[in-house]
């Protein structure tokens, strides 16, 4: 039997709060389309939870959509972006092929043939749900790169900071600091070949540091751990909330920098040479590192997704990056 001859199953956030999986129809793949049968997708934690509390502020529900999300925020809202599988339907040289896409959790979906990325054969599909995360460590970095034996710490041990610690750790003399309120994720840094410092106890004097816990306090230990005149990379994504800050210190006097980032589009240096595609076709070739295995905390059945998304969200079950799996029965 045709797969198409069933619906597919996609997850949606109804409301704050509240999600569940959803039939809807599964259309016929045109000539330029491919169907893709899912073998797993990652939960974004930082930014899906602010999508799951409705908390993305109104005035970013445009710049905030994923690419192929359906319906609008606060909701219902089929969002997610991490999503790993292999093409079923589609022009001969992907069919068979397992591949990346920015599709929200659903069993099988059909998107345009260019949305896809092919995954390397050593690249294992569960690794291959931190794409997003390391196409987004890569961006940053992009913006502010480190400089040969440069000294940099990492604020905030969740997937991106994760990405961004190991992807550090691979330049030259770089000497690399992971930072977390979480003792636990000192296994983590080591994994990641970098060091391991709760907030109290890092070393300032830093030449760079990122800040991705999404946190007043965690971008404020981001500017006390600087040198003069170094650089707070940001790539956290805030919502509606707000951020407090103590300006009246070292702030003006050291002529600190906060220089944002984001992922939706291509870092300037690089935006006359590099497309989004193959910001993440270099996004998968790093993942053929299996440090970044580490990374990887947990799995779900994707019919558990609407509980397991809440307690992610809401911090009652402690991730880096959660994976959803997918099983389908044969013959469909």
């Amino acid at each position: 039997m045709s797969a198409r001859a069933h619906d597919a199953r996609a997850y949606w956030v109804l409301e704050p709060g509240r999600g569940e999986i959803r039939s809807e129809p599964l259309p016929d793949p045109g000539p330029d389309e491919v169907l893709v049968r899912a073998l797993c997708s990652g939960i974004s934690r930082g930014t899906e939870a602010l999508v799951f509390r409705g908390e993305v502020p109104p005035d970013q529900y445009e710049v905030m959509r994923a690419p192929l999300q359906q319906g609008d925020f606060p909701g219902p809202v089929k969002y997610g972006y991490l999503a790993v599988g292999v093409v079923e339907e589609g022009p001969e040289h992907l069919v068979d092929t397992v591949v990346f896409s920015l599709h929200p959790h659903q069993d099988r979906y059909v998107v345009p043939a260019d949305a896809v990325v092919p995954v390397p054969d050593d690249v294992p599909p569960q690794r291959a749900v931190l794409t997003g995360a390391v196409e987004t460590a890569v961006n940053g970095l992009w913006d502010v790169p480190p400089l040969i034996g440069d000294r940099v710490s990492v604020v905030g041990g969740g997937m991106v900071g994760c990405c961004a610690a190991r992807l550090l750790a691979r330049f030259a003399g770089v000497e690399v600091t992971l930072v977390d309120v979480d003792a636990a994720r000192a296994p983590v840094a080591e994994a990641l070949g970098v060091g391991f410092a709760r907030p109290e106890e890092a070393k300032g004097g830093q030449d760079l540091v990122v800040h991705t816990s999404a946190s007043s306090a965690g971008l404020q230990t981001s500017l006390d751990l600087l040198r003069a005149e170094g650089t707070v990379l940001d790539l956290s994504w805030y919502g509606t909330h707000g951020v407090a800050l103590d300006l009246g210190g070292a702030y003006h006097s050291g002529r600190l920098r906060i220089r944002s980032s984001q992922v939706g589009t291509v870092a300037n240096v690089r935006r006359g040479s590099r497309s989004m595609g193959d910001r993440k076709v270099l996004a998968l070739d790093l993942l053929r590192d299996p440090a970044f295995d580490v990374l990887l905390t947990g799995a779900t059945p994707f019919a558990d997704l609407p509980q397991v998304m809440a307690d992610v969200c809401e911090g009652r079950l402690p991730a880096i990056c959660h994976v959803v799996t997918y099983e389908h029965e044969e013959g469909t």
